[in-house]
C-alpha cells in the first residue's frame, strides 16, 4: 500500500533513520514480546532509550500493544508487535514515495479476536 498521510510518512522515515528503532522494530517483526525480551535481544540499547523509542512507536502506529499479560504475583506487562513487515521509500521528482506492507500476522490475529467476541 502506498503511504498517503504526511505524518505516517514523517514517521516511518524517521523510524527508519533510527538504528534503534531499526532494532525494536525488527525484534518484534514475527513474534511479540515484552519490554524485557526487547532489551535483552538488543543490550546495546539503554533500558531508558528504549522505553523511550518503544512508546514513541506505539504513539505513531508501527508498534501495537498485543497482549497484556498478568502474571501469578499480580505484575503486569505488555507485548508489542511490528504493524509493518515491508517499508520502501523512493524519492523521485521533489515528491516522497513511501510503501509498506501490513504485517498480516498480527492482522489476522487481531481480527481473529474481534470476530471471536460474544
Amino acid at each position: 500500500m502506498i503511504i498517503k498521510s504526511q505524518r505516517v510518512k514523517r514517521a516511518l522515515v524517521t523510524a527508519l533513520a533510527d538504528e534503534e528503532m531499526i532494532k525494536i522494530m525488527n525484534c518484534v517483526m514475527n513474534q511479540s514480546k515484552s519490554f524485557i525480551d526487547i532489551t535483552r535481544e538488543n543490550s546495546d540499547i539503554p533500558h531508558t532509550t528504549a522505553f523511550r523509542k518503544i512508546k514513541w512507536l506505539l504513539n505513531e502506529g508501527l508498534l501495537i500493544v498485543d497482549k497484556i499479560v498478568i502474571t501469578p504475583a499480580g505484575k503486569k506487562f505488555s507485548l508489542y508487535h511490528s504493524t509493518l513487515k515491508t517499508i520502501s521509500v523512493k524519492y523521485e521528482n521533489n515528491e516522497m514515495i513511501v510503501e509498506a506492507e501490513q504485517n498480516y500476522d498480527i492482522a489476522k490475529k487481531w481480527v481473529g479476536r474481534f470476530f471471536s467476541l460474544d
